[in-house]
């Protein structure tokens, strides 16, 4: 199996220096990742050192609480896309989700969507915090907004992804719709269990060692 096509190599702390992101770029050059997953004021940064690759930029919008205005979401995705990203990460409402907003819901991630334009739209879930009614509710309703992608978490809340989640998320929507796992995806055993559970692409830092057979002590 070729793990490395399904990896996003991801740096999303806040701390993260700009030494930091040239690193993740040369990296997922070397190992041909599928992507590079960056907070958007690197989006420019990676694009340029990206460029020509097949390496595509990706970034998070609504990061990492989802509890912006769609307005303001958006307005980021668009800015995101002007400034190079291919891909685009965002994050639902989880508290409008959990009212039975579902409408807000929708839109919320519809308005993102348009956007984005012709690119990627990965909407993440937060499965941590829902019940399975309502991580299959937020799949659905991503669906009909029109989501490229249905993602379990962010990394930053108390839990990431787990093969029961990536299960439930792949039953949930259809074929044209895929399925990202992120969060705690530090060993190529785990990385093998979630693609075999649905998972169509890794959201991990520990992308290298993946690769490379070894385990991860890293937090995402």
């Amino acid at each position: 199996m070729n793990i490395a096509s399904y990896i996003d190599h991801t740096v999303l702390a806040a701390d993260t220096p700009k030494a930091k992101v040239e690193q993740i770029c040369a990296e997922a050059k070397e190992y041909h990742f599928a992507s590079v997953c960056i907070n958007s004021c690197w989006v420019k940064l990676a694009s340029e050192l990206l460029d020509g690759t097949g390496v595509n930029v990706c970034t998070v919008v609504g990061f990492p609480l989802g509890a912006m205005s769609t307005k303001a979401k958006a307005y980021e995705a668009k800015t995101a896309v002007e400034d190079g990203a291919d891909e685009v990460d965002m994050v639902i409402n989880i508290g409008a989700l959990k009212s039975g907003m579902y409408d807000d819901v929708e839109n919320d991630i519809r308005e993102v969507k348009k956007a984005c334009g012709d690119k990627v739209l990965k909407v993440i879930i937060e499965a941590c915090l829902l019940t399975d009614d309502e991580k299959v509710m937020a799949c659905k309703l991503s669906e009909r907004a029109g989501a490229d992608f249905v993602k379990t978490s962010t990394g930053f809340s108390k839990g990431g992804a787990t093969v029961e989640d990536v299960a439930l998320m792949r039953r949930s929507v259809g074929k044209n719709v895929k399925v990202k796992a992120a969060g705690g995806i530090r060993n190529y055993e785990t990385a093998k269990a979630m693609i075999a559970a649905g998972a169509d692409r890794l959201g991990c830092s520990a992308g290298v060692q993946l690769v490379k057979g070894e385990e991860s002590d890293a937090a995402y």
